[in-house]
């Protein structure tokens, strides 16, 4: 079935594609994965994977949705009817579940800040501690994971248009700008430079196989490829829109608030002293030690957490997006039940998640605590896997005029551009993929 609703424009298609990709991705898991895996060397890496390997990817989704206008699963058996490639939608729904059901946990500690700022308890707190407590307290935890859930369920439920885009079309502007204000604060603390250099100035020292994986992994996780995502987002928008300016201008969205997360965080982290290694909870204790620092600070901090926690969602969006277009492939009435009980067994099956740093903190997976071991499975296995089966698929399914049509090639330039980018797809995507997880491997 065709789907029924569609994107009111390009700017809403943008905004919404953006805010997929410019939620956790880049303001909570990059600074922190950038922390602990060398600084400027991870960044200049991910830099390179997401213009040379995410692009390509992020516009081979692209031509998958809008050719045949379905939904993930859908999408696929339209090009290949009667082989086992629609997997990669599958495998992007599955994926898409297990990434929500660990991203929602974190979605309610953002939840637990919020209301502490609202209720004045926030400020002034030793904020490593604070983060532990909240982490910890597995009633609070596991009550504002269902609460992020309810609303990401509710937004989904209302529709395409209604729902997902009415939302990141107010926030994601809004969120844009305070962050901007947030990272010229944060640049003019004493000891700035120090956080600058070492997110700017690489080190390769600090490379290691590990850091090399989980600059590619970053760079699929922050721009929402390999779930097929951005192929059922695609899928509503209108024929005439130029899917390589779109990509574009998402490609360069999150970069640009990657580097900003970058320039808020580390600057503000070697001022106060704070490890650039404290992982997940960088941003929890970081974000209101600088604000302390601000002028009217709890009110920024209140209305930043208030946006972080829009990105946050419009993320959450996504991923419940795919799962719901997926089962009810165009039908309205399906998509409002389907929200809602999807929503609950996501919650459900992210419980464990939400308990790990609690009851749940010596149960251990590989040597990872359930939320860790979750978080590494997608970012490292299942998004790159996607991304690899997209990439082989794509130019071996579907052919090459309806490509240059989705991607409206006319000119000389054009069509060299063109097979650049299907060269990186076929030969480069692939190769680098494989060769990470064979190094990962400790074959070479």
């Amino acid at each position: 079935m065709k789907q029924t609703e569609q994107w009111t424009g390009r700017l809403g298609f943008i905004l919404a594609a953006a805010g997929s990709a410019i939620g956790l991705g880049a303001i909570w898991k990059f600074p922190y994965v950038a922390g602990t895996s060398g600084g400027g060397a991870f960044f200049l890496l991910f830099l390179l994977f997401t213009i040379v390997l995410g692009l390509p990817l992020l516009l081979a989704e692209f031509t998958i949705g809008r050719s045949t206008q379905k939904e993930a699963i859908s999408a696929y058996k339209a090009i290949a009817p009667g082989s086992l490639w629609h997997w990669i939608g599958r495998l992007g729904v599955g994926t898409s579940f297990i990434l929500l059901s660990f991203y929602s946990v974190v979605g309610g500690w953002i939840l637990i800040y919020l209301y502490q700022a609202v209720s004045g308890q926030l400020m002034g707190q030793q904020y490593d501690a604070l983060f532990g407590d909240v982490i910890s307290n597995h009633a609070s935890a596991v009550s504002a994971q269902f609460l992020f859930m309810l609303i990401t369920a509710w937004v989904v439920a209302r529709g395409v248009q209604n729902g997902i885009e009415s939302a990141n079309k107010y926030m994601m502007p809004a969120l844009f700008i305070l962050f901007l204000v947030l990272m010229v604060r944060s640049l003019t603390l004493d000891g700035a430079m120090q956080g600058v250099k070492f997110f700017l100035w690489p080190d390769f020292s600090k490379l290691d196989a590990e850091a090399i994986l989980y600059a590619l992994g970053q760079s699929f996780f922050s721009l929402s490829v390999g779930v097929s995502v951005m192929v059922t987002y695609s899928s509503y928008l209108a024929k005439n829109e130029n899917l390589v300016r779109s990509a574009g201008s998402i490609v360069a969205l999150n970069l640009l608030v990657s580097l900003f997360a970058g320039l808020a965080i580390f600057p503000a982290v070697f001022s106060i002293g704070v490890e650039p290694t404290a992982g997940p909870g960088l941003l929890f204790i970081v974000l209101p030690s600088v604000f302390e620092q601000i002028p009217f600070g709890g009110v920024f901090l209140l209305i930043f957490l208030a946006l972080f926690l829009f990105a946050t969602l419009t993320s959450a969006f996504s991923l419940l997006e795919i799962i719901v277009a997926s089962l009810s492939k165009g039908n309205e009435e399906k998509r409002k039940r389907l929200s809602w009980v999807i929503g609950l067994l996501i919650f459900a099956a992210g419980t464990p998640s939400a308990l790990s740093f609690g009851p749940l903190a010596d149960l251990q997976i590989f040597g990872k605590s359930i939320f860790d071991a979750a978080d590494y499975l997608v970012s490292n296995i299942l998004l790159p896997l996607g991304a690899l089966l997209i990439a082989v698929f794509v130019p071996l399914k579907l052919k090459r005029e309806v490509l240059q049509s989705e991607l409206q090639v006319s000119s000389t330039w054009g069509r060299r551009l063109f097979l650049l980018w299907l060269f990186l797809l076929r030969f480069a995507a692939p190769i680098a993929i494989i060769v990470v997880f064979v190094h990962m491997l400790g074959v070479f």
